[in-house]
C-alpha cells in the first residue's frame, strides 16, 4: 500500500491539486462529518448500542475511510489522474484519510474513560491528539513541497535511471516510518513524498522504473487483504443483513457527503457523482483501522465481519460504476477548470517511417540538453520530455508530431525541430555520398543462407505459379499480389500492391542470375507470407547485371509486428545465390517441386 500511494502521489497533477485543494478540503471534511454521522447512526441502529460506545464510534470513523489506492488505480487506467474530478477525489481522501485516523487517535484516546462511566472525557487531551495530527501532516507536506528541487537534486546525484528511483521510494518509506511513528497511516507520508516529487523533472523517470515492481506488489497487497477476512462470519444471515444496511448507508454518506458540496463548486451533477463513487471504495485504510478495533478487543467478532463485508462490498461494486461514469465523453464541471495556457505546435510528416526517423532525432537533442524523457504506450507513442520547470509533452503521430508546451516553450521546441532536420538532412547528405546501393545489392546475394530460418512457416504450395504472364515490372508484381488475393493471406490487394510499387520505385529488386525479390511492409497481411512465380521468358526488372529476370519471390510483412523480415529476405537472397539456384527452379514442373526446393534448401 505504501507503493501504491507513492505512485498515486507521483501521478497528481500538482499545478491543479493546488487550484483545487479548497475544493478537495471541503469535499474531504464534509465527507468525513456525514459518513462519521452515518456509520455512528447506522451502528446504533443495529447493534442498539449508546452514541459514545466503543463499536459504534469505530463503526463511524471506518466509514469515513477512502481507497485512495483503488480509486487511484482507476483513475490511472482510464488517464483521469489529472483530470478535477481526479484531482478532488485524491485531495478529499487524503483529507479523509488523515481527519479519520486523527479521529481514530481521538477515540483511541477516549477509551479509557468511556469503559469507566465514572470519569468525564478530557476534551483538552482530545483536541491535542487531533492538532498533533494535523500538525505533522501539514508540516511534512509543506516541507516536501519547498524542498521538492533540493530532493530532486540529491536524487540526481545518483547516477543512471533506476537508482534515483530505487532512493526515491527510500524516501517515501522512511516518511511512511514517520508518519506511522506520529500516529497517522504509513500511506499517507508516502503519498506526500510522491506528491512532492511530482512537481520535479525525475517524476515519469521513478514511475518508469518502479512500474515492475508495482505491478508486482501492488495485487500482493489485495491478496493478503483478502486473507484476512473470516469467511465463516458470513454463513450468519444477519451478518450478512447487517453488513447489507452498513453498506448502503456508506456508499450514499459518501456519495451524498461528497458530492452534494461540489454542485456549489462548479462541478455538474456527473462531476459530482464521479467523485462521490470515486470516494466510496474502502480497502486498505478501513481495514486497518478494523484490525486495530479487533485487536485491541473493542470490535467483536461479528462486528469486524460486518466491516470485511462492507469493505469487500464497496470495493468490488464502486469501481464499475465509477468506471462507467467516466466512460461518458463529457465535462464533470460546469466551466474549464483544466490549465488552459498549454498550445499545441505541430510539425506534418508524409509517413509513419518518417515521424520514427525525425522522432528520434529530436528526442536525442531533448537527451542531450539534460531532459528526462519517458516514454507512455496509448494509441500513439507519448513522450513526457521534463526538465527543472519545462514540461513537453510529444506526440508521434502517423502523420506528423504534435508538441503540447506552455506558450514560454514554443519558440524553445521550434528551435530543437529546426536543428533536429538540419542534422538529419547532413546526415542523408553522407549516406548519399558514402552508399553505393548497387554495390550493397551486389553484396546482399553473396552470403551464406541461415539455418535457423524455415520456409514451411511462410511458404505455401497454393501461393507458388509456373506460368507468370506479364510483360512488365508493374504487372509481374500485380500478378503475385493477385497470387496471395486468392489463397487469402491479404486483406486489399490494391494497397498491398501499393506498398510493393512505393518501395519498387525507391530502388529495383532485381538481383542478378534471374532473381527478384519485391517486398514490402503493409498492414494488410497478418503475418509474413510469400508468393513464388516463374517467368520462362523473363522480364526487364533493371537487374544488376542487366539479364532479364525469370523467378520472382514476393514477400510480405506486417508492418507494426515483431517479425523476422530483413532474416527472410536475406535467407531468400542466400539461398538464390547458389550456383544454378535459378535453373533449378526453372526445370521444376510443379509447384510442389519448387517449394521442396526452398524448404529442403534449409537442411
Amino acid at each position: 500500500s505504501v507503493l501504491l500511494l507513492f505512485m498515486v502521489g507521483l501521478e497528481t497533477n500538482f499545478s491543479l491539486f493546488l487550484r483545487l485543494s479548497a475544493t478537495g478540503v471541503i469535499v474531504g471534511i464534509a465527507g468525513v462529518i456525514v459518513s462519521f454521522l452515518v456509520g455512528v447512526w447506522t451502528g446504533m441502529l443495529l447493534l442498539d448500542l449508546p452514541f459514545l460506545h466503543p463499536e459504534t464510534l469505530f463503526l463511524g470513523v471506518i466509514s469515513t475511510a477512502t481507497s485512495v489506492g483503488i480509486t487511484g488505480r482507476i483513475l490511472t487506467e482510464r488517464r483521469k489522474m489529472d483530470t478535477p474530478e481526479g484531482v478532488t477525489i485524491l485531495a478529499a481522501a487524503v483529507i479523509d484519510d488523515v481527519l479519520g485516523i486523527v479521529l481514530l487517535a481521538v477515540i483511541l484516546g477516549m477509551i479509557p474513560v468511556l469503559n469507566d462511566s465514572g470519569q468525564s472525557v478530557n476534551w483538552g487531551y482530545v483536541l491535542r491528539l487531533g492538532a498533533k495530527a494535523i500538525g505533522v501532516w501539514l508540516l511534512f507536506t509543506i516541507l516536501g513541497l519547498v524542498l521538492s528541487r533540493r530532493i530532486s537534486k540529491f536524487l540526481k546525484v545518483f547516477k543512471g535511471i533506476n537508482v534515483p528511483a530505487v532512493m526515491a521510494f527510500g524516501l517515501a518509506l522512511l516518511l511512511a516510518g514517520i508518519f506511522e511513528k506520529a500516529g497517522l497511516a504509513m500511506i499517507i507520508g508516502a503519498y506526500v513524498m510522491g506528491l512532492s516529487l511530482s512537481k520535479t523533472d525525475l517524476n515519469y523517470v521513478i514511475q518508469e522504473s518502479l512500474k515492475s515492481l508495482y505491478l508486482f506488489a501492488v495485487p500482493v497487497f489485495f491478496v493478503v487483504s483478502g486473507m484476512m477476512v473470516d469467511l465463516s462470519v458470513f454463513s450468519s444471515r444477519t451478518i450478512i443483513f447487517l453488513g447489507l444496511i452498513y453498506t448502503l448507508g456508506a456508499i450514499l454518506a459518501k456519495v451524498l457527503g461528497c458530492g452534494i458540496p461540489l454542485l456549489f463548486r462548479k462541478f455538474n451533477l456527473l462531476g459530482a457523482l464521479r467523485v462521490g463513487f470515486g470516494m466510496a471504495p474502502r480497502a486498505e485504510v478501513a481495514l486497518i483501522i478494523a484490525g486495530i478495533g479487533l485487536s485491541a478487543g473493542l470490535l467483536s467478532r461479528d462486528v469486524f465481519g460486518m466491516v470485511i463485508f462492507m469493505s469487500m462490498l464497496t470495493t468490488v461494486s464502486t469501481p464499475p460504476i465509477l468506471d462507467s461514469l467516466f466512460k461518458k465523453e463529457k465535462n464533470g464541471t460546469t466551466e474549464e477548470l483544466l490549465p488552459a495556457e498549454n498550445v499545441v505546435t505541430e510539425f506534418p510528416l508524409p509517413t509513419l517511417e518518417t515521424v520514427e526517423f525525425v522522432s528520434a532525432k529530436s528526442l536525442q537533442l531533448f537527451r542531450d540538453e539534460g531532459f528526462f524523457i519517458n516514454q507512455m504506450e496509448m494509441a500513439h507513442k507519448y513522450y513526457h520530455i521534463r526538465k527543472n520547470d519545462i514540461f513537453i509533452t510529444m506526440i508521434c503521430k502517423p502523420n506528423g508530431i504534435n508538441f503540447e508546451s506552455s506558450p514560454d516553450d514554443t519558440q524553445y521546441v521550434k528551435t530543437l525541430m529546426y536543428e533536429s532536420f538540419v542534422e538529419l538532412n547532413e546526415i542523408i547528405n553522407d549516406l548519399k555520398d558514402i552508399t553505393k546501393p548497387e554495390s550493397l545489392k551486389n553484396d546482399f546475394m553473396e552470403g551464406k543462407d541461415d539455418k535457423r530460418v524455415d520456409l514451411r512457416r511462410v511458404l505455401d504450395p497454393g501461393c507458388i505459379r509456373l506460368n507468370l504472364r506479364g510483360s512488365t515490372k508493374k504487372e509481374i508484381i500485380e500478378e503475385l499480389v493477385d497470387i496471395l488475393d486468392s489463397q487469402y493471406q491479404i486483406t486489399d490487394k490494391k494497397r498491398v500492391f501499393e506498398a510493393v510499387w512505393e518501395r519498387e520505385q525507391s530502388f529495383s529488386t532485381g538481383m542478378k542470375n534471374g532473381l527478384a525479390i519485391p517486398h514490402a511492409r503493409t498492414d494488410n497481411v497478418g503475418a509474413i507470407t510469400l508468393a513464388v512465380g516463374i517467368h520462362r521468358k523473363g522480364v526487364n526488372f533493371e537487374s544488376l547485371d542487366g539479364e532479364p529476370s525469370r523467378v520472382f519471390v514476393l514477400l510480405l510483412s506486417p508492418k507494426h509486428k515483431t517479425v523476422p523480415h530483413i532474416q527472410i529476405l536475406a535467407h531468400i537472397a542466400a539461398v538464390m545465390s547458389k550456383e544454378d539456384a535459378v535453373r533449378k527452379i526453372l526445370d521444376c514442373k510443379t509447384p510442389q517441386a519448387v517449394y521442396q526446393f526452398f524448404t529442403e534448401s534449409e537442411g
